[in-house]
């Protein structure tokens, strides 16, 4: 997550130059046109024939790209793992989120990168750093509304699922960002506004933010920066989110 330089510096320190440091980045991890038969670090492979295997993108932050754990370890890579490749199935195409990317970095810059996807199947994560960057609801909830819309009009809202923001404040690190108390309010309200909006369209959502709680005494949901999640969190959250997907596959 990212947030204003001098606070990103004074993180830096502490962390020992963790993954924190990267948060300022906005180049994304997007896949090229035309992509190698496997790319382990977006997940990219040779199209599954037969259109049993959808074609699947995940959108949003650090918590979707999984800042500082391995790739096996990040949940869309676990999800497409726990599915196993009989059809029905998803192949993660492309892993675009990147650190400190907000709602309308989304909007800016992931989106326009589908074209060349050729998306089927997307699952979406922001809304953190929305709350660390002090972005008014309002903008949250008219960035989401945008996004949720143009998913829709691509794929449809049976091809979509809105994953929900973990609480960060709970982590050794929460509290370098921000009033944790302040902080965690933000989180549950803009989990609120984007659940809202998704199942106003049809769209499953799937909440993990009590997952995320069990860090506060659990370090081993917590990555080795930490604040983000540890491998061991996302199965869980993989384990509540694989049946939602299973569902829409019509498995």
């Amino acid at each position: 997550m990212r947030r204003p330089s001098a606070l990103v510096v004074v993180v830096t320190a502490i962390l020992g130059g963790a993954v924190l440091a990267a948060c300022d980045a906005h180049a994304p991890s997007a896949t090229a046109p035309n992509p190698p038969a496997t790319d382990p670090v977006n997940g990219t492979g040779a199209p599954s024939p037969g259109g049993a295997t959808l074609r699947y993108v995940a959108l949003g932050d650090s918590y979707t790209i999984g800042t500082s754990v391995g790739i096996a370890e990040r949940w869309p890579d676990q999800l497409v793992a726990a599915l196993g490749p009989q059809p029905p199935t998803l192949q993660l195409v492309a892993n675009l989120g990147v650190n400190g990317f907000t709602s309308r970095d989304v909007l800016d810059i992931e989106l326009p990168q589908l074209a060349g996807l050729d998306p089927e199947f997307f699952t979406l994560l922001v809304g953190v750093n929305d709350i660390v960057q002090g972005v008014p609801e309002t903008t949250f909830r008219r960035n989401v509304t945008t996004i949720l819309d143009d998913l829709v009009a691509r794929v449809g809202a049976e091809r979509i699922v809105v994953v929900t923001t973990p609480d960060y404040t709970v982590t050794p690190a929460g509290g370098n960002f921000g009033d944790p108390a302040q902080q965690a309010a933000g989180i549950r309200l803009n989990n609120q506004v984007i659940t809202m909006l998704a199942e106003a369209r049809g769209i499953v959502v799937v909440d993990i933010h009590d997952i995320s709680l069990g860090a506060a005494t659990d370090r081993s949901l917590v990555a080795r920066d930490g604040l983000h999640p540890s491998g061991a969190q996302y199965a869980l959250w993989v384990a509540r989110i694989l049946p939602a997907v299973e569902a829409l596959l019509g498995r």
